[in-house]
């Protein structure tokens, strides 16, 4: 079928709007208009926001302390932060053993250590301030083909349009067509667990608390989720074997409340409801080249974690900092404003790369370090990994790294 559109030009296309792909979009337009240099940037998402949207579903997730700094220079975190609730205080410990521990901000001169936001509630707003900017917007609209070019990448959507893009912004998720159809290879590491997550609610007020408690049967997290309807709301993350996760995930709910209330405790309260139950594979996935001829992956298209500690979104909007961070520096240093930058060059993308290469893998690693560590019952390592969480909570001092990495200062 022949298209009826005219080919598009555009400096950057972003295919993937979600967290990822709609921050880094919002964040170039602020860069350009800061720099004063024009950049043209289209973003391409599949779908509209809404619970049935992949990227901006019924998940809650935890934004760090480091990563809203960064939102806020943005100037995006002020359209999420009526949204959001803080995390003032985590506490870490582990099922049947005596090794506990906790993070609070006030220790840090802190107002928080970081916030829980609800994808839905964030994809409505971030979709509000694409649609009011000068990005062009192309949603709904799925890419179905790709043509890398010397000097551009050729995209064609499902409606027959087609844009050239001096730069290709990956940002399409696990299952990327962008990584596909370049045929690049993804590197998995099954961790031969299943996650379910849900909305639990407490018979008492969670007081800006978040849990991570490490049960027999894998890691489970309970992040604060702001008042609805006056019902005290926690966002549930269970690990699971798999045969134990599709179980429960079937199981009537008081059966499932009451091995939740058994695996966890009481330090949160009384479980009294929980919400719909989803579940999906657990694993670490990463490309071990995230970037391309005049392509670059971003966010979960470059790496997938394991949500052990919550550190999906925010090591994704390290990929976009760094990013931006970079283009941001070739805006400045360009000499003429006639001539536009090309942001595809090989200099752009390799300077991308070797900014993001040594964060990437360290958090990568601490990240199935932990897994593997907290899903072991070998009996040393049951009583080294007690003591160093008792070793936190006996010297205070010891905290500051730990804490510096959770809320996401990974650079000094």
């Amino acid at each position: 079928m022949v298209s009826t559109h005219a080919l598009e030009q555009v400096d950057i296309a972003i295919v993937g709007g979600a967290m990822v792909g709609a921050t880094l979009a919002l964040g170039l337009a602020h860069i350009a208009k800061q720099a004063k240099r024009p950049l043209k940037i289209a973003l391409i998402e599949a779908h509209r926001p809404s619970d049935n949207h992949p990227g901006f579903d019924a998940r809650s997730i935890a934004i760090s302390h480091g990563s809203i700094f960064a939102l806020k220079k943005l100037q995006i975190w002020p359209h999420l932060a009526n949204i959001a609730s803080q995390i003032n205080h985590i506490h870490v410990s582990e099922q049947g053993n005596f090794g506990m521990t906790e993070l609070n901000a006030d220790a840090f001169h802190l107002p928080y250590l970081g916030q829980v936001v609800e994808l839905e509630a964030v994809g409505q707003q971030l979709f509000h301030q694409l649609v009011n900017s000068n990005i062009q917007l192309y949603c709904p609209a799925s890419l179905t083909g790709v043509e890398a070019q010397p000097s551009q990448q050729l995209l064609t959507l499902d409606n027959g349009q087609q844009i050239a893009a001096k730069l290709l912004v990956a940002a399409d998720g696990l299952n990327s067509k962008v990584r596909q159809a370049f045929n690049q290879p993804l590197e998995q590491v099954d961790f031969q667990q299943q996650a379910i997550i849900a909305n639990i609610h407490t018979e008492q007020p969670h007081q800006g608390w978040a849990f991570e408690r490490f049960t027999q049967t894998g890691p489970l997290a309970l992040l604060p989720m702001a008042n609805r309807n006056g019902e005290h709301r926690l966002s549930m993350v269970w690990a699971l074997p798999p045969a134990e996760a599709e179980r429960l995930l079937k199981a009537p709910k008081a059966e499932f409340i009451a091995q939740l209330q058994a695996a966890f405790g009481y330090r949160a309260g009384r479980f009294i409801n929980v919400g719909a139950r989803h579940s999906y594979p657990l694993m670490l996935s990463y490309m071990p080249r995230p970037i391309y001829h005049r392509t670059l992956f971003l966010g979960n298209a470059a790496q997938t974690l394991h949500p052990i500690a919550g550190q999906g979104f925010n090591l994704g909007l390290r990929d976009v900092v760094s990013l931006l961070e970079v283009i941001k520096q070739a805006l400045t240093q360009q000499t003429s404003s006639v001539n536009a930058l090309d942001v595809g060059q090989a200099q752009i993308t390799h300077q991308y790369l070797a900014q993001r290469t040594a964060d990437r893998q360290s958090t990568m690693t601490n990240i199935e370090f932990l897994v593997r560590g907290f899903s072991n019952d070998y009996w040393p390592l049951v009583v080294g990994r007690n003591l160093s969480l008792r070793l936190l909570s006996w010297f205070p001092p010891l905290k500051a790294p730990v804490a510096r990495q959770a809320m996401g200062w990974t650079r000094a």
